[in-house]
């Protein structure tokens, strides 16, 4: 890690972490390198190299950077929820990954990848945010509903967890995609990210006696 106060390392991360973003919302995972990220901000080469390893790691930090801003909204749903029914409680959730089309992509389409070839330790910070995840879930299936057994909050986070892995292919076709689906006679809507993630929940989620 370069010399400097931890303000301006934060700093140059997130620019690296912003411009990384940009370039994989337009090119997608093999369009994102470490000379096209340099040429979007302020920063060469071997200067990036000392904040990550390869371009893996940097999308391994932004999908980081995502889950932590989900997480502190799901926490916050976690003091709500035993005011909330089912709808409720879903639909609260369901809007804490409207604006998340970047975490899920990553997670759906490059996570494998991004994990060969990041360090282990750097690995291990998304591990810890994944953690945090399910910790807020327990706390928000506790409070919705008081009675729920340990069984059932990790079986309704490992079932959530497998959707959210799996979900983005549905939200978002390209042309060719849509193009393919209809000379295979294949009639589908593409549904938001919010509807997907409210109709999980609310199959997923008991209802309150």
């Amino acid at each position: 890690m370069p010399k400097g106060s931890p303000e301006l390392t934060e700093k140059r991360k997130n620019e690296i972490l912003d411009a990384c973003e940009k370039i994989y919302k337009t090119q997608g995972f093999y369009g994102v390198n470490i000379k096209e990220i340099s040429t979007e901000i302020s920063l060469t080469r071997p200067s990036i190299y000392n904040y990550f390893e390869t371009k893996e790691e940097i999308l391994l930090g932004l999908l980081i950077r995502e889950y932590e801003s989900w997480c502190e909204a799901l926490e916050e749903i976690a003091g709500l929820a035993g005011e909330l029914d089912r709808t409720g409680l879903s639909r609260r959730i369901a809007h804490t990954l409207e604006d998340k089309e970047t975490l899920l992509r990553i997670l759906n389409m490059n996570l494998f990848e991004i994990e060969l070839n990041s360090r282990v330790e750097r690995l291990a910070e998304f591990k810890v945010q994944f953690k945090r995840e399910i910790t807020a879930f327990h706390a928000i299936l506790r409070a919705y509903k008081a009675d729920m057994a340990d069984a059932e909050c990790r079986e309704f986070c490992e079932t959530f967890s497998a959707f959210l892995f799996g979900v983005f292919p549905f939200t978002k076709h390209t042309e060719k995609q849509n193009a393919a689906m209809q000379m295979a006679g294949i009639s589908m809507e593409e549904a938001s990210i919010h509807e997907m993630v409210f109709h999980c929940l609310m199959k997923l989620l008991p209802a309150k006696k």
